[in-house]
C-alpha cells in the first residue's frame, strides 16, 4: 500500500544500519564506500568472505567515525550464509535501513572458452548473491516503511564489456539492473527504493592490480573527461542514494563513467 512520505520519515534512514558487502579489498569499491559512509557517522554492518580484510575494514570504519560497526563473514552465493550473517547483524545493531552490495567477481574468459560451471559461478555471485541479500533484508524495510537497496553494476551491462571482462560478466550485471528495476516496481510507495550504480574506470585495484604507469595512461585515455574516477565520488553517490534525500528515485541506473557512455 502506498503511503505519503515526509521529510521526518526519510530522515530516519541515517539512524538505521547500512549493510555494505565486498569490503575486504584494500583499494576496492566496497572499502571506499564503507570509509565514506563511516565518516558521516552512520551505523555500519560490513560483510565479506575474507575475515582478515573484513576486520581491517572495520578498524578503518571505526577510525573514520562510524557510530557503530559490526562485521559478519558471508558467502553471498549461499542463501544460508546470508541468512546467518544478517541474523547476526540484526542481533547487535540498529534495524537495517540500507543495503549496498559491492561484492562481485569478474572473469576475462572468452565465450567459447568458458565452461558452464564458470558461467554459473559468475551469475550466482553477481546476480543471485544480490537476490539473497535483498530478499533477506527487505521484510524489515517493508515493516518499518523505509529502506534503500543499492548495487554496484557495470557499464558492461550496457555495452557488453570488453575491458577486462566479457559476456558472462555483462550478463550478470544486466541481471543486477533487471532485478532491481523489477523490485522497484514491486516496492513502489512502500518507502523502499532501489538503485544501481554503473561505474567505469574508477581508481581502484582492477583485475588484481593498481592502475599505475602505462596501464593507468591507457585507462585515462579511454575516459572522455580525461581522468579516472575516485572511490570518494562513488561513495558520495551512494551516500545520497541511501540518505534522507534519496527517497524520490527508484529503479534507476546511475552511470559514473567519466563520459564513456552517455545516455
Amino acid at each position: 500500500m502506498s503511503i505519503e512520505r515526509s521529510a521526518a520519515d526519510e530522515a530516519r534512514i541515517a539512524e538505521l544500519t547500512t549493510v555494505v558487502t565486498g569490503v575486504a579489498s584494500t583499494r576496492g569499491i566496497g572499502r571506499g564506500v564503507a570509509r565514506f559512509l563511516a565518516a558521516e557517522g552512520r551505523p555500519l554492518a560490513l560483510l565479506d568472505r575474507d575475515v582478515a580484510g573484513l576486520e581491517q575494514a572495520a578498524e578503518q570504519a571505526r577510525a573514520a567515525g562510524a557510530s557503530h560497526v559490526v562485521t559478519a563473514q558471508v558467502d553471498i552465493a549461499d542463501q544460508a550464509s546470508v541468512d546467518a550473517a544478517i541474523t547476526a547483524v540484526e542481533a547487535t545493531s540498529p534495524p537495517i535501513g540500507a543495503l549496498v552490495n559491492c561484492a562481485g567477481i569478474a572473469d576475462p574468459t572468452r565465450f567459447l572458452e568458458m565452461t558452464s560451471e564458470s558461467f554459473q559461478r559468475i551469475l550466482t555471485i553477481n546476480t543471485t548473491g544480490l537476490f539473497h541479500l535483498a530478499q533477506r533484508v527487505l521484510p524489515v524495510m517493508l515493516e518499518q516503511g523505509l529502506g534503500r537497496i543499492v548495487a554496484i553494476g557495470s557499464t558492461a551491462a550496457q555495452d557488453g564489456g570488453g575491458n577486462f571482462s566479457t559476456s558472462a560478466y555483462a550478463a550478470s550485471k544486466a541481471g543486477v539492473e533487471g532485478l532491481l528495476r523489477g523490485l522497484a516496481k514491486e516496492t513502489a510507495g512502500t518507502g523502499v527504493t532501489t538503485a544501481v550504480i554503473s561505474p567505469a574506470n574508477i581508481d581502484t585495484d582492477i583485475m588484481g592490480g593498481p592502475l599505475e604507469g602505462e596501464r593507468r595512461e591507457q585507462f585515462v585515455a579511454r575516459t572522455p573527461v580525461g581522468r579516472l574516477g575516485t572511490v570518494e565520488e562513488l561513495g558520495a553517490l551512494v551516500s545520497w542514494l541511501v540518505g534522507p534525500h534519496g527517497g524520490f528515485t527508484t529503479g534507476a541506473t546511475y552511470n559514473l563513467n567519466g563520459g564513456m557512455r552517455v545516455g
